[in-house]
């Protein structure tokens, strides 16, 4: 007979992280934890500039936490370090390198296929699987010839180039500021003023254009992006036309919905999960992380949100509290 695990969860970051030692710390031992990288917390690894603080109180917003994963202000490999313990002091059985093709259910439990032509069997779902997997994109083209020169982080900017950072929140804010010393930055948003970083990152790009090391750009919108001699030649709405020799988008996430899709997970007519005050999504079905709502983004709220589904499940089922 197929083992049937009490949970399975999918996506290996923070919030997948957190319910997954929440579940065993209650005595639900029984649970399978699904990556469809090669490791654990993808997302700070891609996306996290090493020189990039951490912040407990992302956006400001203050998250009085929960459960039983400790996370304060520290560094990106602080932050990795602390998820990769957690991961082996619990010894949660975990599947990296596995993507879901298709989740089913089938009377009291969920059907889940692999890429890896597996099948599991669980009782819960929990997804978790954030969005900046998928990041945002600008709704004109961008020519491939410039693949290289375009980027969605700074992980490869290499330094001493005339960059352009396009976005107006906390990502953009912070990786104009964090390579500003070695480049020649510019900063652009559709608006003419920064409203949607936190007040440390606004200050500190402020302060920065103020002594003269990052150039604002606001109030215009980007046209066109194209390719001039490997150069990118950006086509502003104030009729401008500039040339730099890279940018980086920080336009957010977006709902992966060619996965939803393909599972029982109801979304509503914006193609988002549907997600209420307990994270349920519909019977069996729990969201967690970037996807159940608005404010994506905050590692905290993520760990919070890992304790709250496990408390639900326990309620549900009379899980032995372990002591």
């Amino acid at each position: 007979m197929q083992k049937i695990y009490d949970i399975a969860i999918i996506g290996a970051g923070p919030a997948g992280i957190a319910t997954a030692v929440e579940s065993v710390l209650c005595c639900i031992n029984n649970i399978i934890l699904f990556e469809k990288g090669q490791n654990h917390s993808e997302t700070i690894r891609k996306y996290f500039d090493d020189r990039k603080p951490v912040d407990r109180d992302w956006k400001g917003l203050k998250v009085d936490l929960k459960g039983n994963i400790e996370f304060e202000d520290g560094t990106k490999n602080g932050t990795l370090e602390t998820f990769n313990k957690s991961l082996l002091d619990h010894r949660i059985d975990t599947k990296f390198s596995t993507e879901i093709d298709e989740i089913s259910k089938e009377g009291n439990h969920f059907h889940i296929k692999t890429n890896t032509n597996e099948t599991f069997i669980a009782k819960y779902i929990v997804v978790a699987i954030g969005k900046m997997g998928k990041p945002n994109k600008p709704d004109y083209d961008l020519p491939k010839s410039l693949k290289d020169r375009i980027n969605f982080n700074i992980t490869d900017c290499p330094g001493h180039e005339d960059v352009l950072v396009v976005g107006g929140g906390d990502s953009a804010a912070e990786y104009a500021y964090l390579i500003r010393t070695d480049n020649k930055v510019t900063f652009t948003y559709r608006r003419d003023k920064i409203t949607r970083a936190n007040p440390k990152n606004t200050k500190n790009l402020l302060d920065s254009v103020k002594e003269g090391v990052i150039q604002l750009k606001l109030g215009v919108d980007i046209l066109s992006v194209t390719d001039e001699e490997g150069k990118c030649r950006v086509n502003f709405s104030d009729n401008s036309s500039l040339v730099y020799d890279r940018i980086i988008y920080a336009l957010g996430g977006s709902t992966p919905k060619e996965f939803l899709s393909k599972t029982p997970i109801v979304v509503d007519e914006k193609g988002k999960p549907v997600v209420d005050e307990n994270h349920i999504n519909s019977d069996g079905i729990y969201i967690a992380g970037d996807i159940a709502g608005p404010l994506g983004g905050s590692i905290a709220l993520a760990l919070n949100h890992g304790y709250n589904i496990v408390q639900d499940i326990i309620k549900k089922d009379n899980y032995c509290l372990k002591q």
